[in-house]
């Protein structure tokens, strides 16, 4: 069974840096997208970034991608996102999820446990 496991959240100051990591087990995602997902305290959960499965076509939420990098290394079954310029509106808990297609697609069939990003001074 496909499990997806994330790190790298951390309290950081507005204007600093993290970089989240998506280990992926049990099973390839060569031929398969991964999306990053965030949800703010009391908001809807919302696509931040996609990835297709060789990064031909990457996707970014207008609001993060100037700051914002999705990148993946198939050999060692891991996704990044690496965040700059961090704000306080980038608070949230941050997942990461297999989809079904080679292209971003919305075909989410697994998602990680989420890892807590909290941008504050």
């Amino acid at each position: 069974q496909l499990q997806l496991v994330e790190s790298g959240g951390d309290l950081v100051q507005p204007g600093g840096s993290l970089r989240l990591s998506c280990v992926f087990s049990g099973d390839g995602l060569d031929y398969y997208a991964v999306a990053w997902f965030r949800q703010a305290p009391g908001k809807e959960r919302v696509r931040v970034a996609c990835i297709s499965g060789s990064e031909d076509t990457v996707y970014y939420l207008d609001s993060v991608k100037d700051r914002f990098a999705l990148s993946r290394d198939n050999a060692k079954d891991t996704a990044y996102l690496q965040m700059n310029s961090l704000n306080p509106e980038d608070t949230a808990v941050y997942y990461c999820a297999a989809e079904a297609t080679y292209y971003c697609s919305g075909s989410l069939r697994e998602w990680g446990r989420g890892t807590r990003v909290t941008v504050s001074s």
